[in-house]
């Protein structure tokens, strides 16, 4: 398990992570969602103790990760898969950390099965790696101590559409043998699919939290039209918020509400409904509005 009570994390005057408390639980992977910059590497740089917080504590089985002994049999955490040493071959890299750990040889050996480096691939020095073989030796490292404990930032960036699949029921059977998952990624899709609890973090703080369906019976509703800037022209004078996600709209309102709004501003849509399949799009969007640069630099040239 997870703790994180209070933690904040200041360089300066920019507080990047402010006054965070949540639980990673056992059996159940986490989702940790949040904008380029919101804070989610540091806070979880410090829950791996790579960094020091200005306040608060994190804790990892009950105790602080430096004071766990062997952590890497505890924890298995992959923070930047390009980080390798690249003078060494994939083998040598699990090599040194099972030498490290006291493991076995055989366990570098089961590893490399595990993520599907082959012999000849084993053999090649990681900075002939392609991004996605760096990902998949990272999560061999991360696996290596069989921790009770995955702290994992993008580990699916460089993965092509088999490794994404793969490396989704690999967490999936971890989480279903009791271990505990937190999961940091930009592919809302994935998240949605392998989630089963979610943390949002938005200029440094906790926006929501909880399970998965929870948070996404608030997704809203998803809606079209022909004319979208009337559309969004109708919701707001009738005081609903929307935001454009994908190729529709979405709004926190409830589809009756929308659905009403449009009538009344005599505004013909195309879709209405609720956001199942988008909801976590929408509901990340919505929640994350502020931190959004694309969406503020969309709206300042509309306006």
């Amino acid at each position: 398990m997870i703790e994180v009570q209070s933690l904040s994390k200041s360089y300066g005057d920019f507080r990047a992570v402010d006054d965070v408390s949540f639980v990673c639980r056992p059996g159940r992977v986490t989702g940790f969602l949040g904008p380029n910059g919101a804070g989610k590497s540091t806070a979880m740089r410090m829950i791996a103790g790579l960094t020091r917080p200005t306040g608060g504590t994190a804790t990892v089985g009950g105790s602080a990760y430096a004071d766990i002994p062997n952590p890497a049999t505890q924890v298995g955490v992959l923070l930047d898969a390009s980080a390798q040493h690249g003078g060494r071959t994939g083998r040598e890299v699990l090599v040194i950390g099972a030498r490290a750990m006291g493991l076995p040889m055989t366990r570098v050996d089961e590893m490399l099965a595990l993520v599907g480096l082959t012999p000849k691939e084993a053999k090649r020095r990681v900075r002939n790696y392609s991004l996605g073989m760096r990902q998949r030796l990272g999560i061999a490292h991360a696996l290596l101590g069989d921790p009770k404990v995955l702290i994992l930032d993008e580990p699916a960036n460089g993965l092509d559409p088999a490794g994404i699949h793969w490396m989704r029921q690999l967490l999936r059977d971890y989480a279903n043998r009791g271990g505990t998952v937190m999961l940091s990624s930009h592919l809302l899709h994935e998240i949605q699919i392998i989630a089963d609890d979610l943390i949002v973090i938005g200029h440094g703080r906790i926006v929501a939290s909880g399970t998965k369906d929870e948070l996404l019976k608030t997704a809203g509703t998803r809606v079209r039209a022909r004319d979208q800037v009337a559309l969004v022209e109708a919701l707001t004078a009738a005081g609903l918020e929307s935001i454009l996600a994908s190729d529709a709209i979405t709004s926190p309102a409830s589809p009756e509400e929308v659905g009403l709004a449009a009538a009344k501003a005599g505004v013909p849509l195309l879709e209405l409904r609720e956001a199942d399949g988008a909801g976590l799009e929408a509901m990340f969007l919505q929640l994350t509005a502020e931190d959004q640069r694309d969406l503020i630099a969309t709206e300042g040239v509309q306006s």
